[in-house]
């Protein structure tokens, strides 16, 4: 029985050996899947963070832009109040109403684009009329409608008349 047990021991340690050599094998391609299971994991919660900001940032541009007009509204009528009324206390609120808009949107991300006295952009201005200048630059002459952006996306382009 000795020399039947001690037969066995040889072929044992090779089965033995193959056993975890096919181990190692499969524990490296398992520890394999694990680092590519765990880097998509990761590349999905980046891309979900990176488009959870786009739509941030789009849904904060479509509300924005649906202000604009308000903001507008307002502002025309700051402009055309008659002379006697510039004191008037009803004025000055709606001038704070115009002031609290505009500190709103600044505090979301929100610009007004820079125009009169600027080089024309026609990334950030559109132009409605030309007028002769210098011929040398085209600069922005009057805003006729504000313009605003957040970041580098531009909601609204700025109207403006142009002399160059």
């Amino acid at each position: 029985m000795t020399e039947k047990t001690n037969s066995k021991k040889p072929a044992d340690k090779q089965n033995y050996k193959k056993i975890a050599e096919q181990l190692a094998t499969e524990n490296a391609q398992l520890t394999e899947a694990l680092q590519r299971e765990r880097a998509d994991v990761t590349n999905v919660r980046r891309r979900h963070e990176e488009q959870l900001a786009s739509l941030k940032t789009t849904l904060k541009s479509a509300v924005v832009s649906d202000l604009l007009p308000v903001i507008d509204n307002f502002e025309r009528a700051l402009k055309h109040v008659p002379a006697d009324l510039a004191d008037n206390d009803y004025i000055k609120g709606v001038q704070g109403v115009v002031k609290q808009f505009g500190k709103t949107l600044a505090d979301i991300g929100v610009e007004r684009i820079k125009t009169v006295g600027e080089p024309f952009d026609p990334h950030f201005h559109e132009a409605v009329s030309m007028e002769e200048g210098d011929g040398k630059q085209e600069i922005v002459s009057e805003e006729l409608q504000a313009g605003y952006k957040l970041g580098d996306e531009v909601i609204r382009h700025a109207m403006v008349r142009v002399k160059g």
